[in-house]
């Protein structure tokens, strides 16, 4: 476990990250690598401080629903879901700052900066929701790599990089579809000329994105 202090990174929410340095300077983050699940506990709140986490659960039948992508400053936790069972997963490797609830219900700021930052995780779940609405396997692989962008890409002069790792097969989960086809669309894309793939990540065209 390392200092909460020397973990935190810059984001967006630099306000949330400074408020959680000055509220818990001396406590300890927890640390985990990629690809472990983490435990979760009932009364227990936990924020993003470095990474991202995956949530999904399996259903009877062996099958996988991708729940949501957790990045920094965003919490997550038994708390907020009422989904059975529900699994915390380590896309990358994560710092967590673990909170239990009655000390998040004891602080008007920490409760404030916290309910912002769900908000991102709300708007998140509806625009995943919303994606299948669209009638067309293409334009929900499309939408959702726009929405990944725009939520963890990273803009640098070819385009902007997605800085998370997904499957072809957790995309597949996402949009409701095949490997096989996000394999093929994948393919239709780069041939498109909008999207490249440099070492395993997806990096979209500035202009897709209308950012150029």
């Amino acid at each position: 476990m390392s200092s909460i202090s020397s973990k935190l990174v810059d984001t967006p929410a630099q306000a949330f990250v400074e408020l959680l340095e000055q509220l818990y300077h001396e406590r300890s983050l927890a640390s985990h690598t990629a690809g472990r699940s983490l435990p979760l506990r009932r009364r227990e709140l936990y924020v993003v401080c470095r990474g991202v986490i995956q949530l999904h659960t399996i259903h009877p039948d062996g099958s996988e629903t991708l729940l949501g992508l957790v990045g920094p400053s965003m919490p997550f936790g038994l708390p907020l879901t009422t989904v059975d069972p529900y699994w915390a997963t380590a896309l990358t490797d994560v710092d967590l700052l673990p909170l239990a609830m009655n000390e998040v219900e004891a602080s008007c700021d920490l409760m404030a900066g916290i309910f912002a930052h769900l908000a991102r995780r709300l708007q998140q779940t509806e625009a995943w929701l919303a994606l299948s609405g669209k009638r067309l396997v293409a334009d929900r692989l499309r939408h959702l790599l726009i929405l990944l962008a725009q939520e963890f890409g990273q803009v640098e002069p070819g385009g902007v990089r997605l800085t998370v790792r997904l499957t072809h097969h957790q995309l597949a989960t996402i949009i409701g579809t095949t490997r096989v086809t996000v394999t093929r669309l994948l393919r239709d894309f780069r041939n498109e000329g909008w999207l490249k793939i440099h070492q395993r990540q997806l990096i979209l065209s500035l202009q897709m994105l209308n950012l150029s």
